[in-house]
This record gives C-alpha cells, sequence and structure tokens, in this order.
C-alpha cells in the first residue's frame, strides 16, 4: 500500500468541501466552518484545509473576507468562472442584464412559487426593509437587499436562472452599492409590491412590479445619501 501523496490529500479534501457547496448544504451566502472546524469535519491538519478552501477561492465558489470568515459566492466552478469574467463589467451593463433576467424570474416565480417560497420571501422583504428602514451599515443593508432579489430568482425554479445570478452577486452587490450611495430612497414600497404581486400569482402584475422597480433604479441621482461608516471589507 503506498503512502497518501499530501497533493492527493489536499484534492480528498478539496473535493469533500466542495460537495458541500453544490449540494447547498453550505448555501450561497452563508459563512463555511472556521479551520478549525473543517479540520476536525475532515481529520486532517490546519495546512491541508487551508490549501483546499484556497483552491476554491481560486475557482471562485468562496470568498474570505477580513474578520468575518469565508463565505460561498456560488454553487458551481461555472458560476465562480462567470463570476470573475462579470467582476470586470460595467455596472449599467449588469444592471440592465439583471433587468432582463429578474423581470422574467418575477414572471415565473408568480406562477410557481410554493408555500416555502412565499415564507422565505416574506423573511427576506421583512429583513431588507428593516435594513434600510435602520442605520444598518450599507455593505449589510446591500446584502440583504440583494439576498431578497435572489430568493424571487429562486422561486422561478429555473436553476439556470439561479446559477446565472449567483455568478452576479458580487457586482451586483457593487452596483447595488454605488446606486445607493448616490440616490435616497429607500424602496420600500416598490420591493414590497414585487414581493406582493408574486405571492398573489399575478405574473402580469409581478413583471410589471419588476420592470417599474428597475426603471426606479435606472434614474440619475438626485442627491448623495448618508450611511454608517462600513468597518467591514465589502463584497458577498
Amino acid at each position: 500500500m503506498r503512502q497518501v501523496q499530501r497533493s492527493s490529500l489536499i484534492t480528498q479534501v478539496t473535493a469533500q468541501l466542495r460537495d458541500e457547496i453544490t449540494s447547498q448544504r453550505w448555501p450561497v451566502g452563508t459563512r463555511i466552518p472556521t479551520e478549525p472546524e473543517l479540520c476536525e469535519i475532515t481529520g486532517t491538519g490546519r495546512n491541508t484545509v487551508r490549501e483546499a478552501v484556497q483552491a476554491l477561492v481560486h475557482a471562485g465558489m468562496v470568498e474570505r473576507r477580513q474578520g468575518s470568515g469565508t463565505f460561498v459566492m456560488t454553487c458551481s466552478d461555472l458560476g465562480g468562472t462567470l463570476g470573475k469574467y462579470f467582476s470586470d463589467a460595467r455596472h449599467r451593463d449588469v444592471t440592465e442584464l439583471r433587468e432582463t433576467l429578474e423581470v422574467t424570474a418575477a414572471a415565473l416565480a408568480a406562477d410557481r412559487r410554493d408555500d416555502e417560497d412565499i415564507r422565505v420571501m416574506l423573511g427576506a422583504l421583512e429583513d431588507r426593509n428593516t435594513a434600510w428602514s435602520n442605520e444598518t451599515p450599507l455593505t449589510d443593508a446591500v446584502r440583504i437587499d440583494a439576498r431578497l432579489h435572489r430568493t424571487i430568482v429562486a422561486a422561478s425554479h429555473n436553476a439556470i436562472y439561479l446559477e446565472f445570478y449567483d455568478s452576479l452577486l458580487p457586482v451586483i452587490h457593487e452596483a447595488m452599492r454605488d446606486h445607493f450611495l448616490d440616490h435616497d430612497d429607500d424602496y420600500v414600497a416598490e420591493h414590497t409590491a414585487l414581493v406582493d404581486a408574486v405571492i398573489d400569482g399575478d405574473a402580469a402584475r409581478a413583471t410589471d412590479a419588476a420592470r417599474s422597480l428597475f426603471h426606479e433604479l435606472s434614474e440619475p441621482p438626485a442627491r448623495a445619501a448618508e450611511f454608517p461608516a462600513d468597518t467591514a471589507e465589502f463584497t458577498e
């Protein structure tokens, strides 16, 4: 019997961690276990775990955030590759792409949403509107806002739409952050109308609400909004 080579061990641990992500046991947006916890889970040393996680960072599946931990960015290597491609895209181009995707997803969600989708959307809407009405740091408010949009895409039950949307999340966060720095509006009514239409199963109304929201987001800035200082590194 041959000794297990260190590189092979790293590959095995990387595959094990990737499986946790692709199976969505570690969903997009969540923090993965810490290095000590991963060492215990995998039965390997810290250096092996660190290199396995770094492999997933290079693949774009996870992202390290200073002082916060490591977070899941996408549930596939393809999503990570697309994310790297979109990272250099102009915000206008990303917003136009988002509109095409999210308007259609809203209509599909109105037709296909189930009770669990409704529960998740309502919780995300409440979190989103609370974040914008309170003095929530901008980075956190944007992340919570994007989570609501993702729940609607998820409710479309189109796996390709969701995969593509997840690959866009980092640049979506940047575009949203820049927009809200230039506008003084919480868009609570618009987001509420969108979720209500999806929950009511009214595809036409959901389409109109989604399109209306994007038209609001494309308006030129009125004045710079003021937000609490961000101390956390920005990105999802």
